[in-house]
């Protein structure tokens, strides 16, 4: 990208992302490294660096894994090359639940490190004072309800949320404290759709759903999920590419083009100058 094409390219911010309320619904798609998140880039008004890193390229059993210096090393990969949407970085498991300081000396360490906007943390009831917390000492923070990743152990596996009373009206109050507490935007993830229509009706930032519903005022998927990479997805995952099979079919021309000597052929090669 030229130096003038930088200079006009306006990178969206917290403020722009919760300006979107009730607008037109806001696209966010994860981002791990470079390359992919120069072809999000444009698409994008957010990109989201999230401990789904820990799943997707480094083939853990779930996200509790992942580690702060994880986050730092893809955080950064993502900032060399998006331009225009806002990147937000993923506290992991372990780096914020505790003392507010402690959440607020690991998340300046995440923003300093990788230049990100934001970072997103996953509520419940000990994490809206830390929010607060963050909030005031100058660092944006998107909140996450309902199915929490990083709960696995505690939820005993990946499991829709809010279907019961009880569980419902938790989920709906730690989603108001979230926004009250001064978070720009809140992720919904696997609730039932009524839930997630009201968590958007009551809360004054934008909800970002994902398997959630239509409702809300913004979409977010694991990219790999989306673009067909995995031989299994999520009920709420629409594939819209199939690269597995994409990758396995080229995959298979060249080993079946090295067997059979054809690669390289003449175009591929170097040969010495004449004379």
């Amino acid at each position: 990208m030229s130096a003038q094409r930088q200079e006009m390219v306006r990178r969206f911010a917290a403020p722009d992302i919760a300006a979107r309320k009730g607008g037109v619904p806001v696209v966010c798609l994860t981002a791990y490294t470079a390359p992919m998140a120069e072809l999000l880039d444009e698409h994008c008004d957010l990109l989201l660096v999230g401990d789904s890193v820990g799943m997707v390229v480094h083939g853990l059993p779930n996200t509790v894994g992942v580690t702060l210096e994880m986050m730092i090393l893809h955080g950064q990969a993502v900032m060399r090359t998006a331009k225009r949407a806002m990147v937000v970085v993923d506290m992991p498991f372990g780096s914020y639940e505790g003392a507010p300081e402690v959440a607020y000396a690991n998340a300046a360490r995440v923003m300093k490190e990788t230049g990100a906007q934001a970072i997103k943390v996953e509520s419940g009831p000990t994490v809206v004072e830390t929010i607060d917390y963050l909030v005031k000492r100058g660092i944006p923070v998107m909140g996450h309800v309902g199915l929490r990743p990083q709960a696995v152990h505690v939820d005993g596996g990946f499991k829709a949320k809010g279907k019961g009373g009880d569980e419902r009206a938790r989920i709906l109050a730690e989603a108001k404290a979230t926004a009250e507490a001064g978070a720009f935007a809140v992720v919904v993830e696997g609730v039932a759709e009524g839930l997630a229509r009201e968590i958007t009706e009551a809360i004054t930032v934008p909800t970002i759903g994902i398997g959630a519903s239509a409702g809300c005022d913004g979409q977010i998927l694991v990219t790999d999920d989306m673009l067909g990479l995995f031989d299994w997805t999520p009920k709420f995952v629409r594939r819209y590419g199939d690269l597995r099979g994409e990758i396995s079919k080229a995959v298979a021309g060249y080993a079946d083009d090295v067997r059979a000597r054809r690669f390289p052929g003449p175009a591929e090669i170097y040969f010495a100058k004449a004379g």
